[in-house]
């Protein structure tokens, strides 16, 4: 009975060290408009019904600080090209990754503004990952609770 309780409950560890690691923290940092510094923080996730990747994402205008959660949907047909829209529509990118960069277009709501976005992959620490996933844990209560 002690076996096949510590054979279950090692299952349960290696279960939970594998859904761990399927995540991919990334941080970006470049500009809008060649000239507003943005900083950009998208996790994914293996979605656990399919194989499909699920994201969760912020960026920030560097000199505000205040977070803005996204909502990406990734292209069918290209995996490279991605829509982010600005929690409430405030605004979308519409980016393409090549490489370890993505640019793009943000584009306002009513279209008339559409400006150049360029962005480039940051390495993180890993004390800066969990500050990372601290702000999108709560910039993602902060939209969502109840």
């Amino acid at each position: 009975m002690k076996k096949l309780l510590l054979s279950f409950l090692l299952s349960l560890f290696f279960l939970n060290l594998t859904q761990a690691q399927s995540a991919k923290n990334t941080l970006y940092k470049g500009t809008v408009d060649g000239k507003i510094n943005v900083t950009l923080y998208i996790k994914a996730e293996e979605n656990p019904c399919t194989a499909d990747l699920m994201y969760t994402s912020m960026y920030r205008y560097d000199k505000s600080g205040n977070w803005i959660q996204l909502d990406i949907t990734q292209n069918i047909k290209n995996e490279n090209q991605l829509a982010l829209v600005e929690h409430a529509f405030t605004g979308l990118f519409i980016l393409k990754k090549e490489g370890t960069a993505f640019s793009g277009l943000w584009i306002s709501p009513d279209s008339k503004k559409q400006l150049k976005v360029d962005l480039k992959e940051a390495s993180m620490t890993k004390k800066e990952i969990e500050k990372y996933e601290k702000a999108l844990e709560k910039v993602n209560y902060e939209n969502n609770d109840c």
